[in-house]
């Protein structure tokens, strides 16, 4: 499994000869501005929630790629009706894809759409494929239910929210990590504005200090489980 970090909080994913996009926000990031969406494989695009940090290139990648777009009721809905390929979820519910195993678990947040309308209740994924075991948490404040993940999937990677002020900061991604069981993280949702700026050597070793390995890949690096 191949996972590359496309700023913010955008991956990609691939795994068993697929393709998979996450959360595809990449025009609007100036800080990857090296990363052409028109280059991107995509045999699936997996949404979080609704917001423009989130979704802003989702129409324009799928309509090339013919991605199949995996997110809750709402979101799939939203895009089915513009005639796009698309495969609801809700809490709870898993999905056994060509690439693996998808479970839609809680996240803790809001999801609109950029002009208003609902976007369906956020989440998160747990992804079980290729004998490796990864938990996207999404935009989420810590929350009680990731202790629930470790009672049915041993992670090999937790990619958590680090950037504070919208999510979980470095300190409660931490406390994350205990609930799922798993040492290595990958950090996303920081830096890519104000708000969300953060001491990555700090950052770093509050993890390490925790007998913790925290990930904090530059944008369009990949990294290998």
């Amino acid at each position: 499994m191949k996972i590359t970090f496309y700023g913010h909080a955008c991956l990609g994913i691939e795994v068993s000869g697929k393709h998979i996009l996450v959360d595809p926000f990449i025009s609007g990031n100036t800080k990857a501005a090296h990363i052409d969406i028109n280059q991107l494989k995509a045999d699936f695009i997996l949404i979080t929630h609704a917001h423009q940090d989130h979704i802003l290139d989702v129409e324009a990648i799928a309509k090339r790629t013919h991605a199949v777009i995996v997110s809750n009721a709402e979101i799939a809905s939203h895009y089915s009706a513009k005639g796009f390929n698309c495969h609801p979820m809700n809490h709870g519910g898993s999905w056994n894809f060509t690439f693996g195993t998808v479970k839609y678990v809680n996240a803790i947040h809001s999801s609109s759409f950029p002009d208003g309308s609902y976007g369906g209740n956020p989440g998160g994924f747990v992804i079980v494929g290729e004998h490796k075991n990864i938990y996207i948490a999404g935009d989420t404040a810590l929350t009680m239910d990731m202790k629930l993940i470790p009672m049915r999937t041993k992670l090999d990677l937790a990619i958590l929210p680090i950037g504070s002020n919208f999510t979980m900061d470095v300190d409660d991604a931490i406390i994350a990590s205990d609930f799922v069981d798993c040492d290595k993280i990958l950090g996303y949702h920081y830096d890519t504005f104000g708000y969300i700026e953060i001491n990555h050597e700090q950052a770093i070793r509050k993890f390490f200090d925790k007998g913790k390995d925290l990930m904090l890949l530059e944008i369009g690096k990949s990294i290998e489980l």
